[in-house]
């Protein structure tokens, strides 16, 4: 049974409206009127309503008084209370890995990290992160470290733009994969949370410095 035109229309502009968000195009300083959305994705107003607000549920933009839609913005509290969970959930992904990753799983972890970042340790650093979600072998988790990533992206400039939190980062890496090849559970899941508090630790150093 085809999918009804306005459901995929309303699709279609959640992928749009979120890449936008994600990627820059969309700040907190727009104010996202449902019409001019509309006009810019050249789509009717009723699927950019719905979603609209299926991104509002998602935490990922907010309505303010007086402004309307935009794009949310974290104080140090939300920022905290994002990286204590991405410590839970991406040390619980890398303590699973240990336990289901296949031999081809770990090879294409170190592959990832010995092919380099060509330039963007942004990427590398999100292959090398979905690499372990796919090798926990567990769906509920990847949808909830998918979710907590994609609020990372509100924060704007990654924390990896410094070359010096990038070479530390891979060090890091490393030693999660090395954890996982041994299968050691315990040091995969203490490896991933040490990388995570390391990372917050970089961006509260970005949000003292502006």
């Amino acid at each position: 049974m085809p999918i009804p035109k306005s459901n995929s229309q309303a699709f279609a502009a959640y992928n749009e409206i979120k890449r936008r968000i994600l990627v820059g195009m969309f700040t907190p300083s727009h104010r996202l009127r449902e019409v001019e959305v509309a006009d810019q994705l050249e789509m009717g107003r009723t699927p950019v309503r719905e979603a609209l607000k299926r991104i509002q549920d998602e935490g990922l933009i907010t309505h303010e008084p007086g402004r309307g839609l935009v794009v949310t913005t974290m104080d140090q509290q939300e920022v905290g209370e994002l990286y204590s969970m991405r410590e839970v959930l991406e040390g619980a992904a890398a303590a699973f890995a240990a336990r289901h990753a296949t031999d081809a799983e770990i090879a294409n972890m170190q592959a990832i990290l010995d092919e380099g970042d060509n330039g963007d340790p942004v990427a590398q650093n999100l292959r090398f992160h979905q690499a372990i979600y796919s090798a926990a072998h567990n769906r509920y988790l990847i949808r909830s470290l998918h979710s907590l990533t994609e609020t990372t992206y509100l924060l704007g400039r990654s924390t990896l733009s410094s070359s010096e939190r990038a070479g530390r980062s891979n060090q890091e890496h490393q030693a999660i994969v090395d954890a996982i090849r041994a299968r050691d559970v315990q040091g995969a899941q203490d490896a991933a949370q040490h990388h995570i508090h390391q990372a917050l630790l970089e961006r509260l150093k970005m949000l003292r410095q502006g």
